[in-house]
């Protein structure tokens, strides 16, 4: 990949090759369609992305097929090192099994996304499954809501399915209601959203420099200035059973380098320099803003070539949901009676993060 231009630059939507970047040449013509003859083929495919965590992902799978027979799965193996391929080989042949040159991150879900042949798809990752019932509503939305690019769903966290607070946020959206119950959206969850294909490839995918940690954001802006919307359905649910085999530190130095990278890529100067002071407050640790800023310097080459800024109906959009940066407080805050929940992805999982100390 030599960099990310600017979605929808070319007037063709790009897709994936065999590492999970970006590729200038459009899909071939009416891929995203079923074909006459395949009228009840399908119209929603699962993309699971799946790094070492063989006998998690294999217990997932069960439960997909129980829940989900017939719809098309499709594991993105992101370059396990522990027989988890051979593992999915052997216990679920009938899953379409694609194997990553390495660890992508985030963009392994692009080669997800190039491998699957319905008009919707549907995310998870080794920890999350659908609820039963859930990919057929998606659908019917989807049907019924032409320009809609995403679905965020409702995530139930842990054996008692509690709702995750990004989603009691979500239901709250300033942005107001959507079709059919649903609200709109500055923004999504990337392992419990449905994707409507053509507009994941107009926009570009998730960009791979990212790897992982607020890799929505960027997507969201470009699917944002391309016209597509995102909307939350509250109906629509998936579980969630958090893995403890996460990297915290790490996540929360890549979730706020790539804040950075995605408000100097597409904010007007102002909100960027708005964001930076945001999102350097938040470093709570010694030294973690000046290695955080540091990171992010790395990338300002590449920033340079591939800025273009976001047009102005998107930036009000965008701040109507988080509200003003000027305090500079540790992260944009949603009241939720005495509880301060944090509006944005990479800043809702910062504060997971540090609230369940890991």
């Amino acid at each position: 990949m030599t960099g990310r231009q600017p979605a929808g630059t070319n007037g063709q939507p790009p897709h994936t090759d065999g590492r999970g970047s970006r590729m200038d040449g459009p899909p071939a013509r009416g891929e995203d369609e079923p074909r006459p003859a395949d009228r009840d083929a399908p119209r929603v495919s699962v993309v699971v992305l799946t790094h070492e965590r063989r006998d998690e992902l294999l217990s997932n799978l069960g439960r997909l097929r129980e829940r989900h027979p017939g719809v098309p799965v499709i594991v993105v193996d992101n370059g396990s090192r522990d027989g988890t391929a051979q593992a999915v080989a052997a216990a679920f042949p009938e899953v379409t099994l694609v194997r990553a040159s390495g660890n992508l991150g985030a963009a392994g879900r692009n080669l997800g996304v190039s491998a699957a042949r319905t008009p919707y798809i549907a995310f998870c990752d080794d920890d999350t499954c659908w609820e039963s019932g859930a990919l057929e509503a998606a659908q019917q939305l989807l049907d019924a809501a032409p320009r809609a690019g995403v679905i965020s769903a409702c995530v139930l966290v842990g054996p008692h399915g509690s709702v995750d607070p990004t989603c009691d946020i979500m239901a709250r959206s300033p942005l107001g209601p959507g079709p059919a119950g649903t609200m709109r959206l500055m923004g999504f969850m990337a392992g419990a959203c449905i994707v409507r294909r053509e507009a994941y490839l107009q926009a570009g995918g998730y960009e791979p420099r990212f790897f992982i940690g607020g890799e929505e954001e960027l997507l969201t802006l470009d699917m944002a200035r391309l016209g597509w919307e995102m909307l939350y359905a509250g109906h629509i649910r998936t579980w969630h059973h958090p893995s403890p085999r996460r990297d915290r530190p790490r996540r929360v130095h890549l979730l706020s380098r790539n804040a950075l990278w995605t408000a100097w890529l597409r904010l007007p100067l102002r909100a960027a320099w708005e964001e930076t002071r945001s999102v350097l407050h938040q470093c709570a640790r010694p030294g973690q803003a000046a290695r955080v800023l540091l990171a992010a310097l790395a990338g300002v080459p590449w920033i340079l070539r591939y800025r273009a800024c976001i047009p102005p109906e998107v930036e009000r959009q965008r701040r109507l949901v988080v509200g003003p940066r000027a305090s500079a407080t540790p992260g944009t805050l949603a009241r939720t009676g005495r509880q301060a929940l944090p509006a944005l992805p990479h800043e809702a999982e910062n504060w997971r993060a540090k609230r369940s100390g890991r």
